[in-house]
């Protein structure tokens, strides 16, 4: 049998393209991931990789195993969803699915307040990279789009407000949309085409283009706390930065402010399990945003938000 650590590091390499990526996603250094491939291609006595091209490419033997791994793993996780979803019978319990940043900034912050009302029913939350997808286990999901999806009800939470947004000392030296043109940028690389990038933000206003190389993140997460710790300016977002703005703890840029066409959704799946549970926390959370949203609209009305 071959150890499970080195096929994971093998499917990692494959999915995302480099030794690079998949020491990044598996938090381990890329000599690491190098020498995992090595162990394994001494293990089964063949090459898996064609270090001649550039990026490498699978040979023959790599492209057989990545074949095998691939249904395999697949069928493990298929496997594990439908044990985890013999616990989630549970009249009270509910499982939500998320973005990681999603979950962090918005969904975990405001759990406290559902817990004081419902002390008895316990929330799972499952996170996700990209926009998450129905599975066995699932009984809710947050998504950001139109709310046109076919896999289930969709019913708004709240609309987006994307604006840059900084740390106090760096809000001092970029406070105007001017400004923008020589603030260090931070970025957040996703594959999802809903969500503006700077690119897009320039675009939308005319601005003249930024020449600073700037960060990048593979998520929202990191690149928040990037710009808590004062690295530089990032587009934030309602649902990731919009507690910290009121905080103080990050400064939004005044008169920068868009309002993108897509919106918060939560997601009933059409073939989900009904429980009692499940009806409260959506019930709840329908609620929470609509107060959350009234509230926001009085204080961009009032000018305490800055719009």
């Amino acid at each position: 049998m071959l150890p499970l650590r080195l096929i994971n590091v093998f499917d990692a390499v494959v999915r995302s393209g480099s030794t690079q990526g998949a020491a990044k996603e598996l938090n381990v250094t890329q000599p690491a991931v190098s020498q995992a491939i090595r162990s394994l291609e001494e293990l089964l006595g063949v090459k898996l990789f064609d270090r001649k091209t550039r990026p490498v490419s699978l040979t023959t033997a790599g492209d057989i195993l990545n074949t095998g791994v691939s249904d395999g793993l697949n069928r493990i996780a298929e496997t594990i969803d439908r044990v985890r979803s013999l616990h989630l019978l549970n009249e009270n319990s509910v499982t939500i699915a998320c973005t990681i940043g999603t979950a962090t900034y918005w969904l975990m912050p405001r759990l406290a307040g559902f817990y004081v009302e419902f002390p008895d029913i316990a929330v799972n939350v499952q996170t996700t990279v990209g926009s998450p997808e129905i599975s066995p286990s699932t009984d809710l999901l947050i998504r950001y789009g139109l709310g046109e999806w076919t896999d289930g009800r969709s019913v708004r939470l709240f609309d987006e407000r994307v604006v840059p947004v900084s740390s106090p000392r760096v809000a001092e030296r970029y406070s105007i949309m001017e400004d923008l043109e020589d603030a260090p940028l931070l970025h957040v690389v996703s594959s999802e085409k809903s969500w503006l990038s700077w690119d897009d933000y320039f675009k939308r206003f005319s601005l003249p283009e930024n020449n600073m190389v700037g960060r990048s993140f593979t998520n929202y997460v990191q690149a928040t706390q990037a710009a808590l710790s004062g690295q530089g300016v990032m587009l934030g977002w309602e649902s990731n930065t919009g507690d910290l703005v009121r905080e103080g703890r990050l400064i939004a840029m005044k008169n920068a402010e868009i309002v993108p066409e897509e919106s918060f959704y939560l997601v009933i799946p059409s073939n989900g399990q009904k429980k009692s549970a499940t009806d409260v926390f959506a019930s709840w959370l329908a609620a929470l945003s609509n107060d959350e949203s009234r509230d926001l609209r009085d204080r961009l009305a009032t000018g305490i938000v800055a719009s």
